[in-house]
């Protein structure tokens, strides 16, 4: 099997993010010559919590600084560039963060070689690695294989369980690098409160509102008002994240009832995201293929809605109530309360 360079950026303490961890999990499930190779502006706690794997990992390499402390493609795509031909390994695998998925197919064309993104699988095949990732909007799936050298690979997170091995003592080999001009700086960072922060990667739960939410219910009358409070109370209680139908998240150019806190960012399926979290909950949704594809990396899908021939029910949903959302969340709320 051919070495590997893992790169890998730390958050603003010096730890590892849960992504660059599941990378590593990744990397050492290879058994290649494995090097790792750290970016930020400190490196050593980084380096102690990976110590644990021992042998498996032959070097840590480290570029580090406050000029890598904040995300900018100058200085990450000249970290990058450092480590991988210090390393000299060929293949070159990192976790798929906003982060290195900026900076890093840039670097490929750096170092002449050629970068894959979105992969959800690695392994061995032949002596050499191999990666699986989806194509046409998750519907279908691919092996590949490259022999051009370097090779980049962005690994998608939720895809691997994060490695969860002892810490240790590193030894850490610093690569000088002088820190290139750049034309911005970072003055401060900017955030919700977090009672106001519905998508949440790393939720145990993912709660999907459809348009149904919006429409007339059995009185005849409209509730969006109501269908809010009983949508941020339940992702209060949970701490789960939210995700919205394309019907539900586009009715608000089209002059409808709206929920307030849905935006276009939270929509899950075909044209949004899909994402990976181990439940899932679909209220007032039809499930049919468009939307239901998002949940394609879903563990355990249920649904509510009141149609019992609805899309969730011919076998996208592992278990379907039949039921009023309303009541069922006012009464989920309760208990969870």
């Amino acid at each position: 099997m051919e070495s590997i360079l893992l790169l890998l950026h730390t958050e603003s303490d010096g730890s590892l993010a849960r992504p660059a961890l599941e990378a590593f999990a990744a990397a050492l499930s290879l058994g290649a010559e494995l090097t790792v190779g750290l970016a930020g502006s400190t490196v050593q706690p980084a380096a102690d919590r990976i110590a644990g794997a021992g042998a498996a990992v032959k070097r840590i390499l480290a570029v580090a600084g406050p000029a890598f402390a904040e995300p900018r493609y100058a200085t990450d795509a000249a970290a990058a560039e450092a480590l991988a031909r210090a390393s000299g390994a060929p293949i070159v695998l990192a976790p798929s963060t906003s982060r290195w998925s900026r900076a890093l197919p840039g670097v490929a064309f750096r170092l002449g070689g050629r970068v894959d993104t979105h992969a959800t699988a690695i392994a061995e095949a032949g002596g050499a690695p191999a990666i699986t990732r989806w194509f046409y909007r998750q519907r279908m799936e691919a092996v590949l294989t490259r022999s051009l050298r370097p090779w980049v690979v962005l690994l998608d997170s939720g895809c691997v369980p994060a490695w969860d091995g002892p810490t240790g003592q590193a030894v850490v080999e610093s690569v000088a690098l002088a820190p290139p001009a750049t034309r911005t700086s970072v003055t401060g960072t900017r955030s919700p409160e977090s009672g106001q922060q519905t998508i949440r990667p790393d939720a145990r739960l993912l709660f999907v509102a459809g348009a149904g939410w919006t429409k007339k219910q059995a009185d005849g009358a409209v509730h969006s008002a109501d269908a809010e409070k009983l949508i941020l109370d339940f992702l209060r209680l949970t701490q789960a994240s939210l995700g919205g139908s394309k019907s539900l998240v586009d009715l608000s150019g089209e002059g409808e009832a709206v929920l307030r806190f849905m935006t276009h960012m939270n929509q899950i399926g075909q044209t949004g995201a899909t994402p990976r979290h181990p439940k899932g909950l679909s209220t007032c949704c039809h499930g049919e293929e468009p939307h239901a594809v998002g949940w394609r990396f879903i563990g355990e899908r249920r649904a509510i809605n009141l149609d019992p021939n609805c899309g969730w029910a011919r076998g996208k949903a592992d278990v379907l109530y039949v039921a009023d959302a309303f009541e069922v969340m006012a009464h989920l709320n309760r208990l969870l309360q």
